[in-house]
């Protein structure tokens, strides 16, 4: 599934479309037989294998290479004319245990043609076999049954092309939208920039200039001039830091959102909530939370080899107040729960600093699972 809709690289991805896609020619194994068994000339067997050959070479080229997209229109309907004429002519030429070949023709019509089209066609591919076979007496039982197996494979090919093609869409989609986020994003750190800069820079600018003029005849008007300048400089520098923070600040929601992405680049089953619970801790607890979560997802797409992970809030009332639990948990290879890594680590002196609890353990039933808890409520200072 991690692979569903993508363009086929590399090797390995090649072979395996190329074995999935060349189980379905065991249903050529009439053909073969009809070729090997009945006793023809030698002139028209060869011609036959040429034509089978040749056939298997379109159906080939429009499935493997046309499925996610049509590349080169001219190509696919020379190539689907072509293939419609093969099965035409060796099931006339060679008789019925060639009328399957038609059943390829219309699992290519649904791969390569577009809806508009397919819709028709496969249709007409079905009514062009049932001709062919007419022609023959006592194959009415086969040929109904053929021409339910031409309709019925072809349109769910074409409904298997349709999922790819949304598929890819709506990758590309998600990238669109990943890139308007980040461009919206720079255009709100030069606005606040320009907001929390601008005045004071025109103030330095403005007070440098009044500076210069006063020296050297008015070093005291100077003096607090340069003195305001290091003020307008310092606060300036506290407000960049301010929002500095900001930005590098972590948020639930943020989380989440990527969360989801990642996972599903994986290819894993996500359950995540769509959104952070109501009720939330202070910014420095809900940082420790979104960095738990970033940690966990981050250790299940990297090492779990798990098919599904869940992501859950749960709201506890404990002795010492309410408390926020966040519960990732994977059914992957799992683990002891015993030895962390630096990454949790890390993460449970970030989540003690916050006044919570980090623990690790294996799930359920199989798999791995991290559990974060924090107060609700800011824990009570202690009168000086």
């Amino acid at each position: 599934m991690q692979t569903f809709g993508r363009p086929v690289l590399g090797r390995r991805q090649v072979l395996t479309k190329a074995v999935w896609i060349g189980i379905w020619l065991v249903f050529l194994a009439s053909p073969v037989r009809d070729l090997v068994m009945t006793g023809r000339s030698a002139a028209a067997t060869a011609l036959g294998a040429l034509g089978l050959a040749a056939f298997v070479a379109c159906y080939l080229t429009l499935v493997f290479r046309y499925t996610t997209r049509m590349l080169d229109r001219r190509a696919v309907y020379v190539s689907f004319a072509a293939q419609l004429t093969l099965a035409v002519v060796l099931a006339l030429g060679f008789g019925t245990d060639w009328l399957g070949l038609f059943v390829y023709v219309s699992v290519s019509a649904g791969a390569v043609l577009p809806m508009r089209y397919a819709t028709w066609t496969i249709p007409a591919v079905t009514a062009v076999m049932v001709v062919v076979g007419l022609r023959t007496d006592g194959l009415r039982d086969l040929l109904g049954n053929l021409a339910v197996l031409s309709v019925l494979v072809g349109f769910a090919m074409a409904g298997v092309r349709q999922l790819v093609r949304t598929t890819i869409q709506l990758r590309q989609a998600r990238a669109t939208v990943a890139q308007l986020a980040a461009n919206e994003e720079r255009l709100r750190l030069a606005r606040d920039l320009h907001d929390l800069l601008g005045h004071s820079l025109s103030l330095i600018t403005l007070k440098s200039e009044l500076a210069g003029r006063m020296l050297p005849d008015h070093p005291g008007q100077a003096a607090r001039q340069v003195a305001d300048i290091e003020q307008v400089s310092r606060q300036a520098l506290v407000d960049v830091r301010e929002a500095v923070s900001g930005y590098r600040r972590r948020t639930l929601a943020g989380e989440l959102a990527g969360a989801r992405t990642a996972l599903a680049a994986a290819g894993i089953e996500a359950d995540v909530p769509l959104e952070p619970p109501a009720e939330l801790p202070g910014e420095e607890a809900e940082a420790a939370l979104a960095w738990a979560l970033r940690e966990a997802v981050t250790n299940v797409v990297r090492h779990s080899g798990a098919r599904r992970c869940t992501v859950a809030f749960t709201a506890r009332k404990t002795l010492d107040g309410p408390l926020l639990e966040l519960s990732v948990q994977d059914d992957g290879v799992g683990g002891s729960g015993t030895a962390a890594g630096n990454g949790l680590t890390g993460l449970g002196e970030r989540v003690e600093a916050v006044g919570g609890i980090l623990e690790t353990d294996p799930g359920p039933h199989h798999g791995f699972r991290l559990t974060v808890r924090v107060p609700l409520a800011a824990a009570p200072t202690t009168p000086g």
